[in-house]
């Protein structure tokens, strides 16, 4: 069978991952604005080890998602591309991973070990096998991509929502700010 055939069954898949996670790059940079008081050097290992990593993701399945909706339909060239791509995410993964599990630069509960280090890896390695299966043009790979896409996807979301809920509880309040003065007195 064509790989275009095969690819033409997971268009709309492709087309709703892609939107996700374009709107959800988005949103991740309205959280970063909105917390943009809690962001300082002092926090900036966290940032690098959670919210951008988080970014990486979306914009993993983003172009992912552009490259299977794209008119790539050559086995070797999507491949290829997905390789690359699978390698470059696996490598970075595997550096959060070292960050977060191993050296334990954080203090960070299981969950979160498991969801910011250990599905993303699962995801890319997903990412490679589906590359090796399509160089070897094996119908197979193009559903594990798909399992990859959802699994970063979803990651994402955990993680975005994760961060989200950590930037609220450690937000100001709006509250007189220390240093301030008083506020005036009827």
């Amino acid at each position: 069978m064509p790989l275009s055939d095969l690819l033409h069954d997971w268009h709309d898949f492709y087309l709703l991952a892609g939107t996700a996670s374009a709107t959800l790059v988005g949103l991740m940079f309205v959280a970063a604005s909105i917390g943009a008081s809690i962001f300082s050097e002092e926090n900036r290992p966290g940032m690098n080890a959670f919210v951008s990593p988080t970014v990486v993701h979306f914009s993993a399945v983003l172009l992912i998602s552009l490259m299977l909706i794209a008119p790539i339909h050559r086995w070797f060239a999507l491949g290829a591309l997905l390789g690359s791509g699978g390698i470059l995410g696996t490598a970075y993964s595997a550096k959060i991973l070292m960050q977060i599990v191993i050296r334990q630069k954080f203090k960070v509960d299981l969950l979160d070990r498991v969801f910011y280090a250990l599905v993303p890896v699962t995801g890319y390695l997903l990412v490679l096998l589906s590359a090796v299966l399509l160089l070897t043009q094996t119908p197979a790979g193009v559903t594990i991509i798909a399992v990859a896409v959802l699994i970063l996807l979803l990651a994402g979301i955990r993680n975005a929502w994760d961060m989200t809920v950590w930037i609220a509880i450690r937000a100001p309040t709006g509250g007189p700010r220390e240093g301030s003065p008083p506020p005036p007195t009827a």
